[in-house]
């Protein structure tokens, strides 16, 4: 591979996948081995070159050759494009392009809610700016999946009935209401970073369900199967709150909710 000399990447190190691809980067060869500046420990020399505000946004590539910065997707295009110079220029093709620019902002921008750092609340931190559109993308995102693969869950548990879909999407739906009306006085101003957090707990349940869709076994297997599931989410829940400096009433809340809506998908199904 062609390293792309005399480039700095000023990644967010308290983002476990900024820090994974940016180490990927210089374990490939594709960056120096110092190639690579954690965000909360940017070196005065670049801290001069990089605006700041944007680099917490989209991750900065400075050129130490022409003293010039750029950002976002276009940092990895260079990356990759050094050593892949088709690929770069396959991705660079429009609407290819706008496509991966509008995924790296939707990943970017809800980054702190996909894996959140305790030490997220300083002014150092390399915290994105709070955007609605992909906020609101990232819930509609979790949301669709999440009711897709839980219909095709209960099918598996001999639930399925008449829109199945839609009960789960309704579901998935009251959860958000309920936690929102509940908790929008309590929350403040951290309401849409609880909201982003409380989903990627749905997401994460939603994927740990997928590999029983693979097999056949009783009722029993899958009802034990999905209450496991369910603690680790409660747990998770537990944990995100706790980072989120949170009590355990959203927890209680979501607990709630969840029993509530079980109760009434097993009357529906008697």
């Amino acid at each position: 591979m062609k390293t792309l000399k005399n480039h700095t990447l000023i990644y967010d190190n308290e983002c476990p996948m900024c820090a994974l691809y940016s180490k990927g980067f210089t374990k490939c060869g594709m960056l120096d081995e110092d190639g690579r500046e954690a965000f909360t420990e940017i070196s005065v020399r670049n801290k001069n070159l990089v605006d700041f505000n944007r680099a917490k946004n989209e991750i900065a590539l400075v050129d130490h050759d022409h003293n010039t910065v750029i950002y976002g997707l276009d940092s990895l295009l260079t990356i990759i494009g050094s050593s892949f110079p088709l690929l770069e220029k396959i991705a660079r093709i429009q609407p290819l392009y706008w496509f991966f620019k509008k995924l790296y902002s939707f990943v970017s921008y809800n980054r702190k809610q996909i894996i959140p750092s305790a030490k997220d609340n300083t002014d150092q931190s390399c915290v994105p700016d709070f955007n609605l559109k992909y906020r609101l993308g990232y819930i509609t995102f979790v949301v669709l999946f999440s009711a897709y693969i839980l219909n095709l869950y209960s099918a598996k548990m001999g639930l399925n009935f008449t829109s199945g879909f839609l009960r789960e999407l309704t579901v998935c739906l009251g959860q958000i209401l309920w936690q929102t009306f509940f908790l929008k006085a309590y929350l403040k101003d951290k309401i849409w970073d609880y909201l982003g957090n409380m989903m990627t707990v749905s997401l994460i349940g939603t994927l740990l369900l997928i590999p029983a869709l693979f097999t056949n076994f009783s009722l029993i297997f899958y009802l034990i199967y999905f209450a496991i599931v369910v603690l680790i989410m409660f747990l998770e829940h537990l944990r995100r709150c706790k980072i989120l400096k949170l009590n355990y009433f959203p927890t209680i809340s979501w607990m709630l909710f969840r029993m509530t809506a079980l109760a009434i998908i097993i009357l529906l199904t008697i």
